[in-house]
């Protein structure tokens, strides 16, 4: 009994997908905690925290909006390319509604904090339907015409930045308008962000979890023609899945946005769909479809911000660090592979043996 016991926690613990992000997350921190002095040094400024730590959560808030999203597509056994243009659309329009002076081919120089041509419930509200409508384009492409994921989400990855630079006529428009720059901003000394991705984590959870919904994803990205056949409509599963996947990629442009107060289409959400990806992968949501968690996904974002932070606190120059990021995800990847899974069951089955 105590070796059927011991047998059951073990692989319990290697089938986690918990396991393996937290591990490498502690990993990470615990070369920062003895190479890089200070890294976990946190200050009190005017009621909000600062420090590399508190600078992983805050930037990788917006991979995680990202990784949320993505699990769901990449559990139905696709994956979207385009989150990062959908964060620059976002961000474009919520630039241009409040400074339409760039329609003009000019931007007008506001410093009023107070000033916005739209009221804010309009400024957070349109992008998000805007990326709703990307989502949903995605999402026909991929389920109705039946174009591979990779493709139907290229197409968007592509002109998404073209149509965020014609929304503001290709200038950076400015945001002074302080209620929507608390977004990147703290409240309660955490920055907002993080209760965002609270916020957003809890009601995917609910919404997958607590009913039908989530099965039904997992059962489309395990095998979609069983699914229909057992009266799932994986058309629609799919649809949904982008869709939202483009509603949370709206709300990370908002957030980026706010964070620099700026509408730049050219640098907004630039390469974020690769880091959305690999959060998700690192979580351990495969990329044929399938079983996913959440949480993995969002512990998954945290690893590869964290990997930026440590490569820029040990002076990584910026242009190399995508090389040294691609590695570490390389070896990362490979840990949790089923080869070393199954290494790891191996060992375990010999101890017990033994």
């Amino acid at each position: 009994m105590k070796k059927f016991k011991l047998n059951l926690s073990r692989n319990a613990l290697s089938e986690s997908k918990l396991l393996f992000p937290i591990i490498v997350l502690m990993l990470i921190l615990l070369f920062d905690f003895i190479f890089i002095p200070g890294f976990f040094k946190i200050e009190n400024r005017d009621g909000n925290l600062y420090g590399s730590v508190i600078d992983i959560m805050r930037n990788g808030s917006i991979v995680s909006l990202l990784a949320i999203g993505m699990t769901l597509v990449i559990a139905t056994g696709g994956v979207d390319l385009s989150v990062g243009a959908v964060m620059a659309i976002s961000a474009s329009v919520a630039g241009i509604l409040m400074n339409p002076s760039a329609l003009k081919n000019e931007v007008f120089f506001v410093t009023d904090p107070t000033y916005t041509f739209q009221p804010l419930w309009v400024v957070i509200l349109v992008p998000l339907i805007v990326a709703i409508i990307c989502g949903i384009w995605n999402g026909m492409l991929v389920a109705f015409m039946r174009i591979q994921p990779m493709v139907a989400t290229l197409i968007l990855m592509i002109a998404g930045r073209g149509i965020a630079q014609l929304i503001t006529n290709g200038l950076r428009v400015q945001i002074t308008y302080r209620p929507f720059s608390l977004i990147g901003q703290g409240w309660f000394i955490l920055p907002v962000s993080l209760y965002i991705v609270f916020v957003m984590l809890l009601i995917t959870w609910a919404i997958t979890r607590r009913t039908a919904i989530g099965m039904f994803i997992e059962s489309v990205g395990i095998n979609d023609r069983s699914s229909f056949f057992s009266g799932i409509s994986e058309k629609n599963i799919k649809l949904m899945a982008y869709t939202f996947c483009g509603f949370c990629a709206g709300i990370a442009g908002l957030v980026a946005c706010s964070n620099i107060k700026t509408s730049d289409a050219n640098n907004i959400g630039l390469y974020t769909e690769l880091d959305a990806i690999l959060a998700v992968v690192i979580g351990g949501t495969s990329m044929a479809g399938g079983r996913f968690s959440l949480v993995a996904s969002v512990i998954g974002a945290l690893v590869m911000q964290a990997v930026t932070q440590t490569m820029y606190a040990v002076g990584v120059p910026a242009f190399a660090l995508t090389a040294i990021k691609a590695v570490v995800v390389i070896i990362v990847i490979l840990l949790f592979s089923d080869q070393v899974r199954n290494v790891i069951r191996g060992l375990g089955t010999q101890k017990n043996e033994v």
